[in-house]
Parts: structure tokens; C-alpha cells; sequence
């Protein structure tokens, strides 16, 4: 388990170590919260013990016990448990077939408080085993106090189903009724759950539970009938969601919510009281809670207080929609205890005095739960007499006026839980939401509420409903689905100073002013004093600050007396200033101490005016009678001081100094009043030149202003204007820079000096010269140059003019003009021209020509040269770039290499290498499109080209998959890129980003480990693992594609990073001696052992060499690898060994495991009479097996004919059965289609009701007994309905109605006909009285279950032997009527007439009734039948209109199936009642106008062969397709005998298959029985018809042991749908298929169905669908 982060508000978390226990938890904390992590997820309840501390958090199938730092103190495992909620404890598998192991959810979480001064206990009570409670030391969980194994149904508290509530509240009262108590004490626990479908259904909404004491037989936890209960009319329709149960006075009060029942039907919040002590509940009440704004959904709840009265905190969500759904949409509201008590006794007294009138007349009260009190008019004084009601008061009462609230506070995150906490009079609410957070909200006294703060404790969970404060209420235990936090209801603390605290806005905080820190405000001693404790939350309270500082300003060197003003503090403090060393000026903190506390700060300036002058060098004086601050100059001292005076006695004043200005209180020195800045000496200007050249004396005159108070000998500082001084030799090494320099400056150049150089023009000893030498020239460049021109031209030397004008139009490239440019120009050094077109190729020397002097001439040759492009290479890259492309050519250099540039079409191709004369190497740029580009190459403005070619920008390369996704330290295993247009790419590269481990590195330096990458083909290219260091951690792989880069992480599985594992590791060879050679003897493997083998690498990835030859890998896994060496010795390859060493290669992986010796055996010398002796042997032998060899040879021939004859049999059995499969498959697919209209009907013919029921009660009885008349003489009327009567009140009393069923029963002649009369008359006669009826039932049940249990449990409802199974069955068919008719009713109809629709298709035997369509193997007709199908037009008479109505019959049917065929069609819409029989009606053939032929199943027609007679088909009257037929009635003379009585004649009928074959059979038959017998030998062949009806869309090879295993699926899963689940199959999956598709249907069919339920259609069935229902379901159910 891992603690997630906590909120971006906290500090930095303190990792803790789990506590010593079973639980996985985490333990984090830092100085705001602290939490731990749990198992149990969700966890739901938290219960604080309050006299040790200790927490107990109860959630899915764990407890835990902590302390309260959140330390773990014991652990317990509360489930997994076999359990099931149909089923009562104890369980046992055999008895309970779907217990399965069930998680135990935890519904209860109480203390309860020890006898006197006792331990106490833990209950806890889980949803398994139907909510079942234990006790547990609250010292230790573990321990268990109590527990039951084999609990009774009054001992089930807690609901079974996770999802619904329970709450409950210990109480104590005095124990009125049982004697040997101690000390009359009671200890109940009332318990408040929602109702459960599963399980006991008639356990009350609230229930009182015994705790304490529990004298034998009594148990814990039971629910005894003097304890009490809320009695409810209908559990399903009060299903109350309990929310909290707590106890305040006298009184206990239950919250929650469920359907208003009386008035809207709307979900709403509902309280009840009762008091503590009524154990009948006489004192139930209840009041809906109203929080204004549409919440009506109550999600948690506290018993707090509100300005020192007890209030209910509720934080309510708004339902969705009339459901019990809660939105996000949610308030808290508070509602008074004693407005809510008003509330209550009010409902009372209307309901006990008014009859719950109001004085409106409105209905205020009413009697809730659906019981039979209602509210009375007793006397007024009736609820002073009997505040907790009585027996004759009305109970339970509920008020039909609210009790309303506005919100103190809405959130749009679904508030979850709430607790409250009061501090210094105020209350404050926590709130916890479904989102994790904990919100803190100031109720203040008018019920608004202010958020002042919310914390984020668990991101992403709810908050649980079990909110709670510690007992210093300086924490809030909040639980979430896994996590119990610790949270601070405060942190003033953090804040730690006045503005900070008061800025933070907390009721919790204040500053407490003479201690200095922000505190609650109980911790500051002062509080009671005003001023002192600041509260942050009255937006009036400010800091004490300080008002006003005098002097504000101090020197630091003089000490003096401040005065302090205070605001918002009653103080005038005068302190004495402090000396400090500054520079210019700092302005520190004057701080008031109480103590060792700062009560305040109030900054102080203290500057330093010897620093202050120092800010002007330039003028001393003006920065310090300038400055801001009361600084001096003393003009004669050069001395800046705060002092008035000077040691020289001339001081010029600080500008500040006005007038005269004393200072209040301490200070008490008066300044007199002094001269303006003015007075400073000050030099403004140079009177002389500011030229000065060194080497020589010069005088310098100043101008400036009050020089006149410094005498010769004073004037010692004075700072003047900027002077230059210069040196003419320097910068200037020759004439013509020297005579560029400007005149005034006075240098020349001095040729008479030892060496000529350039002097100022006085130190100069001889003539200056006039002219400069020629100039000369060092350097040119370039040295060559294109025809066109357009290249810059750099010559460098020395005299080479004076400026830019000497040297236009002077200089020559091989003989033509290169025009100087003027920003290349340097003095006398260099000339930058710019060469012009020289038409032709020539060289020659430069020339440089100032003035009238000679020429310089260049020693270096300048060459116009014709630069030639020859190809490219390559022509294609992506459009991305970064391909290299080398052009080729000749005189490429040309120029300099900035004159160069080369261009793809409009981009640039950037030159990355050192151009040759023959080669130039570019990069291309990136493009926006695909295209062919030509290339262009600039040397200056000369542009060249590569003739007939372009380069083409392809699409970028694209990596789809990358195989393998791992690798080892070493690096080189093969990674397969897999992708599009990797052909373009020039340089694939795999690259591996790498940096050190954390705990190697003081500084991060990240590198890149990089191999080249191969390219197989536009689709794939191998790149090998680079190497990377195991000290390394890997941060990132890539491939670079030329420009383009593509993540390993964003290939396939984004996230999926490439990983690196540790090299395997191989051991030795010989590992005993590793020196020594490994013995191998020939015809063998090699075995290599190591360790994690196959990690990032696979079997064909690994080479093995001994030697010079290759090992052969056969098997590689974890720890060996397996290699087959040669069989002859290899040779070394290591000339310092003769024996081969065995390496192993695993990419860049290289290991030796040491030498390998072969192993040679030497042949022994043996005697000659051994040879002899051998050689007979194997003489002999070589006989013998020569011997065996042809007896073999003779045998196995034998044995080959007879193979290749089954062979040949099998072949043509694999033929036919083949032709067979397909067949039936063409059949099959050539006979689907949408059966809609044809299984479908005009109507769904149902039975009535009152047919229905008569028919289920009283089957095979035309007339129901009840609903005859009595035929009775009108004497004897009076009497008899008189008795009825009598006999209908007795019927009514349980008692008797038990005791006469049972006495019926022991009679001896009371049989199972009789007592399923019974019964059923009883049904009828409690028909209206349905619940009567099923109280009855199930004590009858009760009774008989006991029975069973004695005998054998096994036989219980499997016959219908008892009246009790016929009132189970009867009362099974009153229930499911309205589903049966709404629902079941026209899929079942649906189903009948789809499979009938089906197996009518084929053929279906009438005397054996096998059929072709069937899923029923035993039953399957094998025989291949030949039929076809063919249209019947019947003449049907519609009123006076004869009409032809198509219908599709077989020519293999008989008559009867033909006319069963025409009614199925002609009434198919119409009851069985409605419809002729078949036997009543012919079948008569109209051919032509007078051609009548009545067609019949037996006439002299029909054919006889031994003593085997067939029934007549319409094949065997030649009938053809299309024929018209008619139905006529059966005349008297027409009928023909039955032919059932041909069997007495010694004749048996058949109609497509004999039951039995004659055995006499003519020899002229016997080819095509052998044919038979040889299909009924592998009857599977015709299973391809029984998957006709089941897999309409499957072919299935032709093959023998296929149909074997699909016979055995078949018959499985048959078996299995018919016997179990039919009832399922007929509610939904049937329902399904036919409203959907009908064709899906029909091949999902039951042939037990088809042969059962027909069978009852033809004979018993004569309204329609409705006895198949009642058939299905009556049969079925039980």
C-alpha cells in the first residue's frame, strides 16, 4: 500500500513506519495532519472509546483498534465468510447450495460502558449471517467477550445487504420487571435498520435489543417481545434509510429519510422520538424535517449546541427526481432540540386530545406505519398524565407539519457527515463531502454559517458519516474509504505574527498581544483584558502598531532619547536609541518587548554622513549639505558630520537646517538656522586645454566659484574637470595611421629617431615626413574567386592610406578593378573591395595604390575560377531534414567559406563540413511539403546548379512497433523498428538518455549513449542496444531520424518505457577448477549454467563459438543454455592455447567459460581368436535378422492391403459422410429465414381469470365445484346458507383451519385427489383474503418442513402430496397470472408455435414419431428420407366468398399430418375451442371441375408388402404441388376404421421407418442394406440435423471425432436447459428471440418440450396457449 500525496496546503509529510501489526498500513503525518491507511476498503464506521482514547474503525472484512496518534494496536480479519442471505445461521454447504464466500461489511460500531466501574465492551456487528453483533475487549479487539455460534432469529440486528443502513444508540434504564439485576440496572441497545429483500423479512424498522445483564435462557442481542418494537403494517413500503440514532434527556431520537406514505409520495427527512424508557413504544412520534431550498435527503447528523442549547446538525442532500438518489446539490441546517421537542409533543397532543385536527381543521397529526390505531379526542390533560403514552393512546404518531430550517450553509459537493465543537462561545461545523474535503463553517447566533476553511484529506473519497473530536477538541478524526486521518481544527500555531493571524480568518485563533503569538483564546492568559487577545474573525480588530517615532532619523553616532506612540495600546513608551555601525544609511526595527515577546515594531533611519559625502566624489560638499539627512561640510577639515560645528570654525550648514526646530518630549536640542549649498567650493571648467601629452610639463588653469577660503597651502584636494592625457606612439605603427590622427592632438611621424614612429610633433628631433612609403601588402582573402564576381576581397598590410578616399579606385584583383567598401575599411591596415566580374578565367597579384606613391603588389596569386556542380548525393530525405547531402563537383572552393551557401528550392541546405575543391557536405532544412526541389549552390552572387537533378522531400518516417522493449547493461541485442518511409532516413540513431544514480551524484550531469542504426527497408531497420553503465539510471530512449525524433514512450503503448536489466551472468565451465579444460565427449550438448538467461535476450539471439567453428544453441532458458558443438574438435583461435575455448555472444555481451577437450577413446588390442570368435556372432545375428527382416517385409505387406482397403473404406465413409454434413448444411442455410409471419398471429388467445384459476385448481373438470348452483329445495336454503356461513367464520380462525387440515390428513381414506380438492376449495374460498390465505400457507410450511427435517428433507415439494403443496401450487398460480398474461404468455405461445413451425419443415414418422428436425438424438430420424416440400392451395370459405389459402406440407405426409397442417394454418389465430378436430373433417382433392378425390390414411389403396402396411401420403396419391384441397365434414359413410385396429389383422403399420426390419430380407436388397447398416454404424453423421436446430451459422469439419464431441454437447447441454432452467429460459432469453429474431429462435429449441407440450395440445388442449403456462409453470416451479 502506498499513502498518497497529501494537499498542496500542507507542509512536507514525515514518513512513519508501519506499526508492528498484521494490518498493511501506512503512517504519514507532518505538523497539520496525520493519517493511516488501512485494508478493508470501504471502511464505514469510527467509534472513540473515551476513557482510554482508542480508536475502532470497522470496513469490509477488517477491525482495527488504534491509538490516538493513529498507532495501530490490534488487528482482526472479520470475513471472508461462506455465507448466503437466503440462508440462516449456522451455514452448511449442503443445506445452503449458494452460500458462497461473502465479505463482511461492518453496520454497527458501539461502546458499551462495563457494569460499575467494569471494563467496558465493543460491539460489532457485520452483514454476514444475517447481522449477527459480538462483543470485544476494548483493550484489545481481539478478544472476543461474546459471540454466537448457533444464533436464533431473534438475535439478527444488522441488515444483510451492504447497501442498506443501520444505526443504533445504547441506553440504560432501570430494570423494573426482572429481579437479580444488578443493581436494577438495563442496558438495551435500540437498533434502526432498512428493510432487506433477502433474508428474514420481519425483523421491525426500530428494535430494542437486550445487552445487559443476560440471565439464562435469555441471549444477547435478542429481540425479546417485552422489550418492544415499531410495529409496521408493510416492511416493503416503510423502508426507512436510518441515518443516526442518538439519545438526549429521556428521550431517543432516530433520523431518516424514506416515501411520505400519507400525503405526496415524495422522499423526505423524517425524526422520531420515544422515550427512553417506554419499552412498548407507546411514545413514538415522528416530524418531517424541512430544510428550505429542495433538500429533503438527510446524509449525516450531530447532537451539538448553539448558543448554549442543544441543536440538531443535519446535512441534507437534494433527492433526484422523486428518488432516494442524492445529487451533489446539499446544505447543512440546524434545528433547535427544543423547537423540535415542541414539534413533537405538539403531533402528540393533537393526536391524543384533537383527533389530529389542528385548530384549522387541518389533519396536523396522523397515525403512520399502516396499523390499525388512529388518533382519538382523550382528555386535554391526557399527555401530562401520560407523556410516553399508554395502552390507550394512538401510536405511532406522525406530524403532517414540518419542522422547518433555512440552510445555514449550501454546498454543490454532496455533503456526507458533520460534527460540531463550540470555542470561546462560538460553534464551529465540520463538514466532510464525497470529494475527500473537510470544510469548516462558523455558525453564527442568527443560524447563517461563514466558510472560513477547507482542507483536502483524502482526494477523490467520501467522507463517512462518523465524524469525531478528540477529547482535547483540538482534532478531527475523519474516515474515508481507506484512510483514518488526524486533522487539526486549528493551526494558529503556523501563524507567526499579528497580521498573518488576524488575516486568517479562524474563531478558533486570536493574537494574544503581550505573549506574541496566535493562540485559542483559553491559552492566552490576558484574554479577559480588553485589547489583550485579538480575535481573528471580527473584521474590526487590528495590530497594535506604532503611531508615531521621534526623532525618526538618528545619527549613528550620537545616542539620544525616541519617543514611541502606540495605537490600538493604552502605552507612551521613551527608550533610549542605540549606536550602530552603518554605511550611508539602514533603517532597523525600534521593537517594544514585553518581556522576551515583540509587542510591536517601528522603523528608525540611522545614517553616517562621512559616507553620505563619499556618494559624489566629484563634489564632497554638495552630497552633504544635499542629502536628506541633517549632515554638515567642513570646508577646511573635508570633513562631512552631523555635528554644528567645525575644528577649523568654518562650516557650511545641511540646505534642511530653515529655522529653529525642537523637538517634543525627550529631546530637547534646538538647531540654529545656516548657509545654502551654494557656499560649497566648486571647479565648473577647464580654462586651458584638457589635451595633455605625457612625457611633457604643462599647466592647466581651473574655473570655479568660493575657491576664495582656501590659501595656497590649504589647497590640497580639489577635484577638477576631466583632463585627457595621450601617447602618439601608441595604436599608431606606421606614417599613415599617424597622420590620421586629428591635429590638434600634435603627433607627426618622425623618420630621424633611431626608428621611425609616430612622436608628439615637440619631441620630434628632425624634420617630420610629409609623405608615407608605399603600401604593403601580407595577406589576401580569399585567393580565388568566381567569373561573376561578387565576392569580398580582404587585404591586409600597412600603409594603406590615411583614409577610405586614398584607397578608391586603387585597387586591382588579376588585373580588374575591385571597388573598395567603406564599412570594411580599416586605417593603413586593411581594404575590404568587392570583386567584380572578370569574364573569363585568369589570375594575377592584387594591387593597392595611395595617392602618387608606387603600388603595393601582393605576393599571393588571385585566381577567377568557373566552379562546376557534377551530382548529389543522396537525391531523397525526409521533409523534416537533417539529411546530409554531399554535392560534387569541381573548383567548389571558391571563395571564402561565408561566401557560400546552398539551397533546396527556397530552403536552406546549411554547409556542416570543410569544403574541398572537389566536395561540398550540406544538412537539409526542414520543408512544409513534399516535392522535388532543385539544388543551388552560391559562390558570392555566382549561383550554380546540378544538372537534370532534384532533390526529392519525402515523407517524415514514421515508427509504428519496436521489438524488443528491453535489453541488458551491455548493450548490441538487436531492436527491430518497424514503420513507413524509413528508407529516407540517412542516419538512424537509437539513443539512450542517462544520468547517475541519486545517491552517486552531488551535481546531475545527464549524457547520451547513441548507436547507428541499420536500414533494412522502407519498413524495418535494426538498431543494437546501446551500452549503458549499471551506475547509471536511464531517463529516456529515442530514435533521431535525421530531424526527427521519436520517443520510445509514444510508440504503440504511450507511457511504455524501453527498460534495461542487469547482464546475465555465466558461470565457468568448470566451476570447480576454471583453469582446467572442460571434458566434453562427442555426440553430446554442452550445458552452460547461469543465471537469468533468458532476461532481455531470446534463444535465436544468442551465438555460441568453440572455436573457430559455431556452437549450435538448442535451448536457452533462465539457468542453462544447451549448445551443440562440432563433432570433431575445432581448432583455436587463440595462438597462446591448442584447445578451442567455448564463448558465448549475447549482442556486445562476450564471455569465455574456458577451454573445451574433446574426449578420444582408444582402441584396445584384441586376440585374434576374439576377432573370430566376434565375427561368427555377427555372422549368425546378421542371419537372423535377415530372417526376421523378410518375414516382416511379407507381413507388412500383407498388413498394407489391408490398410490401404480400410483405407479405401474410410475414404468413401469420409465421403458420404461429408456429402451428408453438407447436405444438411444446404438444407440448413437454404432454409433460413425471417419466421415472423409465419410462427407469428393475428391475436394471442388467453383465458380469462376466472377459467384460468379453475382450470389450474380443478384440472380435468369441465365445471368448477363453487361455481355450480345449489339446487336445494327453498326449505332447506336458510338452513344450509346459514351453515355455509358458520362454516366460512370457522375457516377464518388459523386455529381451526390448521387443526382440520391436519386432522384431514391423518385420516387413512383421505386421498391425494381428495386433499388437492381441498385445497384448491380452500383457495377459492380465501380468494379474497390472500393474506389470510398466505399466513395459513406458511404455517401449514412450518409444519411441514419440521416433518421433512425428522424424515427426509430431499423429498419435500417434490410431489404434490399434501394440502398444503396444492395451496403452495395454487397460490404460485394467483401470483403469477398477471406476469404469465403480460409477460410470459406471448413468448411461450411464440416458442410453441416456432418449434412446431420448425419440425413440421421435415419429415416426423406418425407411428414412431421420430423426427429429422429434433435435438432429441434418441428420437432423430437417421434414415435418409427423400421428401420435398409443396404448396396446398385449400379452398376456405370466408362468409359467402370461397378464397384459396396456401399451405406448405411435405409430399411424405400422411392425410392426418396434412390436415393437422391446413387447421394449423387456417385457425391459427383461434382458440382449440374454436377449430374442427382433423378426425371430423376429409380431406377431399379437387382436380379440374368435376375430379373430387377423398384422400384418407387407410383405403384399399394402400400398399402391403408381407405383413407390413403403409399409411397413404400424399406421395402415394401422386398429389401435385400446387394442388387445390378442401376440408369437408366426415361424412357417416366415409369414415374408415382406426388403423390401429390393422394390428389385431396381423398387419403392422409403418410410414417412413419400420420399428423393427424383417429378417428375410431378398438378396436383391442386401447391397442397399449394407449401405444401411454401415449409416447406422456412425450414426453421427445425422447430428448435423440436430444442429439444425441449435448452431445455425457453425460448419463443422467433416470428421468422425468431431461429431462425437458435439453428440456429447449436445445431449449436455440439452439435458441440463430442459431440467433446470426452463423457467429462466422461458422469462428472459425466450422473450428475447422471439421479439428479435425469430430464425435465432427456432434453432434454440427443446425437443422434451416439443414432445411433452404437442402432445397435451392435440389431445387436451382446447384453450390454447394458457393451459401450456399453466403447465409449465405448475410443474416446473416446485
Amino acid at each position: 500500500m502506498l499513502a498518497s500525496s497529501t494537499p498542496p496546503l500542507l507542509l512536507l509529510l514525515l514518513l512513519l513506519p508501519p506499526p508492528s501489526s498484521s494490518a498493511d498500513v501506512i503512517v504519514t503525518s507532518d505538523t497539520l495532519m496525520r493519517w493511516v491507511e488501512e485494508h478493508g476498503d470501504p471502511l464505514s464506521h469510527l467509534v472513540l472509546d473515551p476513557e482510554a482514547g482508542h480508536l475502532y474503525v470497522g470496513g469490509v472484512d477488517h477491525l482495527y483498534q488504534l491509538t490516538s496518534d493513529l498507532e495501530v494496536v490490534s488487528h482482526v480479519r472479520t470475513g471472508p465468510y461462506l455465507d448466503s442471505p437466503d440462508c440462516l445461521p449456522p451455514i452448511v454447504p449442503r443445506d445452503c447450495p449458494s452460500a458462497t464466500p461473502t465479505h463482511n461489511h461492518n453496520k454497527l460500531l458501539l461502546v458499551e460502558a462495563g457494569p460499575g466501574a467494569g471494563p467496558g465492551s465493543l460491539i460489532v456487528c457485520g452483514s454476514l449471517f444475517q447481522g449477527i453483533c459480538d462483543k470485544r475487549s476494548l483493550s484489545n479487539v481481539s478478544q472476543l467477550i461474546y459471540q454466537t455460534s448457533n444464533p436464533v432469529d431473534t438475535q439478527y440486528v444488522a441488515a444483510n445487504d451492504p447497501r442498506v443502513s443501520t444505526v443504533a444508540v445504547v441506553i440504560t434504564t432501570e430494570n423494573k420487571q426482572e429481579v437479580g439485576g444488578a443493581g436494577g440496572v438495563l442496558r438495551l441497545m435500540l437498533v434502526g435498520r432498512g428493510y432487506t429483500s433477502k433474508g428474514p423479512g420481519d425483523i421491525p424498522p426500530i428494535t430494542t435489543r437486550r445487552l445487559f445483564p443476560v440471565p439464562p435462557p435469555r441471549r444477547a442481542f435478542s429481540q425479546e417481545e417485552e422489550l418492544g418494537k415499531l410495529v409496521v403494517g408493510s416492511y416493503s413500503e416503510y423502508n426507512n434509510h436510518f441515518v443516526k440514532a442518538v439519545a438526549h434527556g429521556n428521550h431517543v431520537y432516530f433520523l431518516f429519510s424514506r416515501r411520505d406514505m400519507w400525503h405526496k409520495k415524495e422522499y423526505r427527512t423524517y425524526a422520531s422520538r420515544l422515550c427512553a424508557a417506554d419499552r412498548s413504544f407507546y411514545s413514538y412520534v415522528e416530524v418531517p424535517l424541512l430544510c428550505r431550498g429542495g433538500y429533503n435527503l438527510a446524509q449525516g447528523a450531530w447532537l451539538g449546541s448553539h448558543g448554549g442549547k442543544p441543536a440538531l446538525f443535519v446535512v441534507m442532500a437534494a433527492g433526484q427526481a422523486s428518488t432516494p438518489v442524492a445529487t451533489g446539490r446539499s446544505a447543512l441546517c440546524v434545528y433547535g432540540m427544543a423547537e423540535l421537542d415542541a414539534m413533537l409533543q405538539r403531533a402528540q397532543e393533537v393526536c391524543y386530545t384533537e383527533g389530529g385536527r389542528g385548530s384549522s381543521g387541518q389533519e396536523d397529526a396522523y397515525i403512520e406505519y399502516a396499523v390499525s390505531s388512529k388518533c382519538l379526542k382523550l382528555p386535554k390533560d391526557s399527555l401530562s398524565e401520560y407523556p410516553c403514552g399508554g395502552e390507550h393512546t394512538p401510536n405511532p404518531i406522525a406530524s403532517a407539519v414540518p419542522l422547518p430550517a433555512t440552510p445555514t450553509f449550501t454546498s454543490s459537493t454532496q455533503l456526507t457527515a458533520v460534527t460540531t465543537a463550540t470555542e470561546a462561545g462560538h460553534t464551529i461545523a465540520f463538514l466532510g463531502d464525497g470529494e475527500g474535503r473537510l470544510h469548516k463553517v462558523l455558525v453564527r447566533s442568527d443560524w447563517s454559517g461563514d466558510l472560513y476553511g477547507s482542507v483536502l484529506v483524502d482526494k477523490g473519497s467520501v467522507v463517512r458519516a462518523d465524524l469525531l473530536l478528540d477529547d482535547s477538541q483540538q482534532h478531527v478524526f475523519v474516515l474515508t474509504n481507506r484512510r483514518l486521518s488526524k486533522v487539526p481544527v486549528s493551526t494558529c500555531e503556523r501563524q507567526t505574527d499579528c497580521q498573518s493571524c488576524l488575516s486568517f480568518r479562524d474563531p478558533y485563533c486570536g493574537w494574544c498581544v503581550l505573549e506574541g503569538r496566535c493562540s485559542r483564546k483559553h491559552q492566552c492568559q490576558r484574554h479577559t483584558q480588553p485589547n489583550h487577545w485579538l480575535w481573528s474573525f471580527e473584521p474590526t480588530n487590528q495590530c497594535v502598531t506604532v503611531q508615531s517615532l521621534r526623532p525618526a532619523n538618528q545619527s549613528k553616532d550620537e545616542q539620544t532619547q525616541v519617543s514611541i506612540l502606540l495605537l490600538h495600546l493604552d502605552a507612551h513608551v521613551c527608550v533610549s536609541a542605540c549606536v550602530c555601525v552603518c554605511v550611508y544609511h539602514m533603517v532597523l526595527p525600534v521593537s517594544l518587548m514585553f518581556g522576551h515577546v515583540t509587542v510591536t515594531t517601528g522603523d528608525m533611519t540611522f545614517y553616517d554622513c562621512g559616507a553620505v559625502s563619499r556618494l559624489n566624489q566629484s563634489s564632497q560638499c554638495l552630497a552633504c549639505v544635499s542629502s536628506v539627512w541633517r549632515c554638515n561640510w567642513c570646508p577646511l577639515d573635508q570633513l562631512c558630520t552631523h555635528n554644528h560645528s567645525c575644528v577649523n570654525q568654518h562650516i557650511i550648514l545641511n540646505q534642511r537646517v530653515r529655522q529653529p526646530v525642537c523637538l517634543p518630549t525627550c529631546l530637547s536640542v534646538c538647531l540654529s538656522e545656516s548657509s545654502s549649498p551654494t557656499s560649497c567650493p566648486l571647479v565648473f571648467a577647464l580654462q586651458s586645454s584638457a589635451l595633455v601629452p605625457l612625457g611633457l610639463t604643462s599647466t592647466v588653469v581651473l574655473r570655479g566659484q568660493n575657491l576664495d577660503i582656501y590659501t595656497v597651502r590649504t589647497l590640497f584636494i580639489v577635484i577638477i574637470s576631466t583632463v585627457l592625457l595621450y601617447d602618439c606612439s601608441a595604436g599608431q605603427s606606421d606614417c599613415s595611421q599617424c597622420r590620421a590622427v586629428p591635429e590638434e592632438y600634435g603627433c607627426v611621424w618622425c623618420s630621424g629617431s633611431p626608428t621611425p614612429s609616430c612622436v608628439y610633433n615637440q619631441s620630434c628631433t628632425s624634420v617630420p615626413a610629409d609623405t608615407c612609403p608605399p603600401p604593403q601588402i601580407t595577406h589576401v582573402l580569399p585567393v580565388s574567386g568566381p567569373l561573376e564576381g561578387g565576392v569580398l576581397v580582404t587585404v591586409t598590410g600597412s600603409n594603406l592610406g590615411m583614409r577610405y578616399q586614398d584607397v578608391v579606385g586603387g585597387v586591382t584583383v588579376a588585373g580588374v578593378q575591385c571597388p573598395p567598401q567603406p564599412e570594411g575599411y580599416q586605417i593603413s591596415t586593411r581594404v575590404v573591395c568587392e570583386l567584380q566580374s572578370s569574364g573569363k578565367q585568369r589570375e594575377g597579384p592584387v594591387l593597392v595604390t595611395v595617392g602618387t606613391t608606387p603600388p603595393g603588389k601582393s605576393k599571393q596569386i588571385f585566381t577567377f575560377q568557373d566552379p562546376q556542380l557534377r551530382d548529389l548525393v543522396p537525391d531523397k530525405g525526409p521533409v523534416s531534414g537533417g539529411t546530409r547531402l554531399t554535392i560534387r563537383g569541381k573548383q567548389l572552393l571558391t571563395g571564402q567559406k561565408s561566401d557560400l551557401s546552398a539551397f533546396l528550392g527556397p530552403q536552406p541546405c546549411y554547409i556542416v563540413e570543410e569544403v574541398t575543391d572537389s566536395q561540398l557536405v550540406c544538412q537539409t532544412g526542414p520543408s512544409n511539403q513534399t516535392a522535388e526541389v532543385s539544388l543551388r549552390v552560391l559562390f558570392g552572387k555566382a549561383e550554380r546548379t546540378v544538372p537534370n537533378v532534384t532533390f526529392r522531400y519525402l515523407d517524415d518516417p514514421v515508427i509504428t512497433d519496436v521489438t524488443p522493449a528491453e535489453s541488458f547493461y551491455e548493450g548490441g541485442r538487436v531492436v527491430l523498428v518497424t514503420g513507413r518511409n524509413l528508407g529516407v532516413v540517412q542516419q538512424p540513431i537509437i539513443s539512450v538518455w542517462v544520468e547517475p544514480l541519486e545517491v552517486q551524484r552531488v551535481k546531475r550531469r545527464r549524457r547520451l549513449v547513441s548507436e547507428r542504426c541499420s536500414v533494412l527497408s522502407s519498413s524495418q531497420m535494426t538498431c543494437p542496444s546501446p551500452k549503458v553503465s549499471p551506475e547509471v539510471k536511464v531517463k529516456g530512449v529515442w530514435f533521431q531520424l535525421d530531424n526527427v525524433r521519436v520517443h520510445y514512450e509514444t510508440i504503440k503503448v504511450p507511457g511504455k518505457r524501453f527498460t534495461y536489466h542487469p547482464n546475465p551472468e555465466f558461470f565457468p565451465l568448470n566451476r570447480e577448477a576454471p583453469d582446467v579444460p572442460y571434458r566434453f565427449k562427442p555426440g553430446g550438448v554442452i550445458a552452460v549454467e547461469g543465471q537469468d538467461l533468458t532476461r532481455a535476450i531470446s534463444r535465436q539471439e544468442v551465438r555460441a563459438r568453440l572455436g573457430d567453428q559455431e556452437c549450435v544453441v538448442k535451448t536457452l532458458d533462465s539457468t542453462h543454455l544447451y549448445c551443440e558443438p562440432p563433432e570433431i574438435q575445432p581448432m583455436s583461435v587463440d595462438d597462446s592455447n591448442e584447445l578451442p575455448s567455448l564463448q558465448v555472444f549475447m549482442g556486445n555481451l562476450r564471455v569465455d567459460l574456458g577451454l573445451v577437450q574433446y574426449d578420444s577413446d582408444s582402441l584396445s588390442i584384441v586376440p585374434l581368436a576374439a576377432q573370430v570368435g566376434l565375427g561368427a556372432g555377427a555372422a549368425v545375428i546378421i542371419l537372423s535378422v535377415l530372417v526376421v527382416i523378410l518375414m516382416y517385409r511379407r507381413k507388412s505387406k500383407q498388413a498394407l492391403r489391408d490398410y490401404k482397403k480400410v483405407l479405401l473404406q474410410l475414404e468413401t465413409l469420409e465421403i458420404n459422410v461429408g456429402d451428408q454434413c453438407r447436405k444438411e448444411f444446404t438444407d440448413l442455410m437454404t432454409e433460413m429465414m425471417d419466421l415472423s409471419t409465419d410462427v407469428g398471429g393475428p391475436g394471442l388467445p388467453l383465458l380469462d381469470y376466472k377459467t384460468y384459476a379453475e382450470r389450474v385448481f380443478f384440472p380435468g373438470q369441465q365445471v368448477a365445484p363453487l361455481s355450480r348452483q345449489l339446487d336445494l329445495p327453498e326449505s332447506r336454503r336458510q338452513t344450509v346458507e346459514q351453515g355455509l356461513q358458520q362454516l366460512n367464520n370457522l375457516l377464518n380462525n388459523r386455529l381451526f383451519l390448521t387443526r382440520f387440515i391436519h386432522t384431514l390428513e391423518a385420516q387413512q381414506g383421505f386421498s391425494q385427489r381428495d386433499r388437492g380438492y381441498v385445497a384448491s376449495l380452500l383457495t377459492m374460498a380465501l380468494h379474497d383474503k390472500l393474506e389470510y390465505f398466505t399466513e395459513v400457507m406458511k404455517s401449514l410450511l412450518q409444519d411441514l418442513v419440521q416433518q421433512y427435517v425428522a424424515k427426509n428433507p430431499k423429498l419435500m415439494l417434490r410431489r404434490t402430496e399434501t394440502v398444503v403443496e396444492k395451496m403452495l401450487t395454487n397460490w404460485m398460480s394467483i401470483c403469477l397470472y398477471s406476469f404469465l398474461k403480460e409477460v410470459a404468455g406471448e413468448p411461450l405461445y411464440m416458442l410453441y408455435r416456432a418449434i412446431k413451425y420448425q419440425v413440421d419443415k421435415g419429415p416426423v414418422d406418425t407411428v414412431t414419431g421420430k423426427a429429422k428436425r429434433t435435438l432429441n438424438d434418441s428420437h432423430l430420424l437417421r434414415e435418409d428420407i427423400d421428401y420435398c416440400s409443396m404448396t396446398l392451395m385449400v379452398l376456405v370459405k370466408n362468409g359467402v366468398e370461397v378464397q384459396p389459402c396456401p399451405v406448405k406440407v411435405l409430399d411424405t405426409d400422411t392425410i392426418t399430418q396434412v390436415k393437422d397442417k391446413i387447421l394449423d394454418q387456417v385457425y391459427r389465430g383461434a382458440p382449440f375451442t374454436q377449430r374442427p378436430a382433423a378426425d371430423s373433417l376429409d380431406l377431399e382433392w379437387r382436380s379440374g371441375q368435376a375430379g373430387h378425390l377423398t384422400l384418407s390414411d387407410d383405403d384399399v389403396t394402400a400398399v402391403v408388402q408381407g405383413r407390413w402396411k403403409r399409411i397413404n401420403t400424399l406421395q402415394h396419391y401422386k398429389v401435385p404441388d400446387g394442388a387445390t384441397v378442401a376440408l369437408i365434414p366426415r361424412s357417416q359413410s366415409s369414415e374408415t376404421p382406426m388403423l390401429e385396429g390393422e394390428e389385431d389383422e396381423g398387419l403392422r403399420l409403418w410410414h417412413l421407418v419400420k420399428s423393427s426390419e424383417d429378417p428375410e430380407i431378398p438378396k436383391h436388397r442386401k447391397s442397399s442394406m449394407r449401405e444401411r447398416e454401415r449409416a447406422k454404424a456412425i450414426p453421427e453423421i445425422y447430428l448435423t440435423r440436430l444442429l439444425s436446430m441449435k448452431v445455425p451459422h457453425t460448419q463443422l469439419p467433416v470428421g468422425f471425432n468431431t461429431h462425437v464431441q458435439v453428440l456429447v454437447l449436445v445431449q449436455v447441454h440439452v439435458l441440463v436447459l430442459v431440467q433446470v432452467q426452463i423457467h429462466v429460459l422461458v422469462q428472459v432469453q425466450i422473450q428475447v428471440l422471439v421479439q428479435v429474431q425469430i430464425q435465432v429462435l427456432v434453432q434454440v429449441q427443446i425437443h422434451v418440450l416439443v414432445q411433452v407440450q404437442i402432445h397435451v395440445f392435440v389431445q387436451y388442449c382446447t384453450y390454447c396457449s394458457s393451459v401450456t403456462i399453466e403447465t409449465l409453470t405448475a410443474v416446473q416451479l416446485p
